[in-house]
């Protein structure tokens, strides 16, 4: 069991009171869903569509300040041309570095209404069984193993008061790391309930910027998260299914921050060589954070993102990650989403993406990030590890050269310079909530149904 600690030597009391409270109303998901609010971003706060392409790189124009963007032109391209190939209806994907907060991406796309800017920074997206996450850290704080059980019965899925109660019915059981890949609702459920109180996951949620302003260039959503007092309430938004809201860029952030157990603010332009870093905040513990990484592992070998990450040719090595997937009824909406990085024991890149489909689609949001993932560690390949310094090889021991007496009573050796070893170089060596997120289906055929 993981040892319960009160910081975890994370960030201060003072800073975690920021979020603890949601800044603004938070809309029903049921009754409001903020989508249907959906605006355009206007240009004069669009960084992107202000910045020119030159020698490679976005700049923007003296008059703007004639920043360089850290945005990569071929990988934001490649990730848009995804979306608009596959006509997707709302789109977008993030990808940062992990041990810099540098924005790789920010690409969107939206085929229902192509005028459609500012995507990556709206937060009027479910977060679904991306709050996982932090109800997973919160637990692995509080001292929950990752191999710890909950049983349950009538369907890993589905939620109610009944399901919530130990029964002699439970004949099923997943450990929390398996049901973090398996994206178990009832199991997420039992443990919140059993370990966590609303104050507890509220300042977990905190931490990890839900309810708190994240610092950026363009203007970005509150990523808002009602956390709710009442026993079911707050299991069930634990499991993911409470009034919960979360932004690509925010989702990119929290893998980010899942990857190397600290908060970096996302970064839009490249530094000057004589500006200072922005301090990185420690927002889970080294244990924490390893033990996170092996349940979101999960996800990608075992859980729901399996199979489209064992797709021949199209595997990403070292890939962890969390799906999430949730619907509205009318009208209808298919939200999925997946936030991730790679490779698991050294990130190079952190990665979200999220689709909003109709009743017919093409692809969702696994596949989208799975393909981010991909090009990006192609376009950011690891650097090359220096040559090995040549070695010498031990000098082996020589028999001592016979010595002669010389006439006038000194003595020389018989050794020649051939006897003397000479060292030798070393050689050089050189989630849908009812099943596995779907493959994309060939374009030209029709679209495929949502099963």
């Amino acid at each position: 069991m993981l040892e319960a600690s009160a910081d975890a030597g994370t960030a201060d009391a003072g800073t975690e009171l920021l979020g603890l409270v949601p800044p603004a109303p938070v809309p029903s998901r049921e009754k409001a869903p903020p989508i249907a609010q959906l605006r355009s971003l206007p240009r004069k706060d669009d960084v992107l569509a202000q910045a020119k392409l030159s020698r490679g790189r976005f700049v923007l124009p003296s008059g703007k300040g004639g920043a360089t963007l850290t945005v990569d032109p071929p990988l934001q391209a490649q990730i848009t041309r995804i979306m608009q190939d596959y006509q997707v209806p709302y789109g977008a994907a993030v990808v940062l570095e992990p041990s810099t907060g540098r924005v790789l991406a920010l690409a969107e796309h939206s085929q229902t209404d192509p005028s459609m800017r500012g995507l990556t920074t709206r937060a009027v997206f479910p977060a679904a069984s991306i709050f996982k996450i932090v109800t997973g850290s919160a637990l692995l704080e509080a001292g929950v193993a990752p191999s710890e059980e909950a049983c349950f019965h009538g369907g890993k899925r589905g939620l109610s008061e009944r399901l919530l109660e130990d029964s002699s019915r439970d004949g099923a059981c997943h450990t929390l790391s398996s049901a973090m890949g398996k994206s178990a609702n009832v199991v997420f459920a039992k443990l919140t309930r059993k370990h966590l109180s609303a104050d507890a996951l509220r300042r977990m949620a905190a931490r990890l910027r839900f309810n708190r302003q994240i610092s950026f260039p363009i203007p970005t959503d509150v990523s808002l998260a009602s956390i709710p007092e009442d026993e079911f309430g707050l299991a069930n938004t634990g499991a993911g299914f409470g009034d919960v809201y979360l932004s690509p860029l925010h989702g990119a952030a929290l893998a980010a921050a899942s990857a190397t157990g600290v908060w970096r603010d996302p970064v839009l332009f490249e530094p000057s060589p004589e500006a200072s870093v922005a301090p990185a905040e420690e927002v889970l513990s080294p244990e924490v954070t390893r033990a996170l990484t092996g349940m979101l592992e999960e996800t990608v070998t075992h859980g729901t993102a399996r199979r489209v990450f064992r797709e021949r040719g199209f595997r990403v090595e070292g890939a962890v990650g969390k799906t999430g997937t949730l619907a509205d009824k009318n009208p209808f909406r298919d939200y999925s989403w997946f936030v991730g990085f790679a490779p698991k024991d050294n990130p190079r890149v952190a990665v979200a993406a999220v689709i909003v489909n109709e009743p017919l689609w093409r692809i969702r949001a696994t596949w989208l990030g799975r393909e981010a993932m991909r090009l990006a560690l192609e376009r950011f390949p690891a650097p090359a590890a220096p040559p090995e310094a040549p070695q010498e090889a031990p000098l082996v021991a020589q028999p001592a050269p016979a010595i002669e007496p010389l006439s006038g009573g000194e003595a020389v050796s018989t050794a020649s310079a051939a006897d003397v070893p000479v060292p030798e170089a070393a050689s050089q060596q050189e989630e849908v909530p009812s099943g596995e997120e779907a493959l994309p289906v060939d374009t030209a055929n029709a679209a495929a149904p949502v099963p």
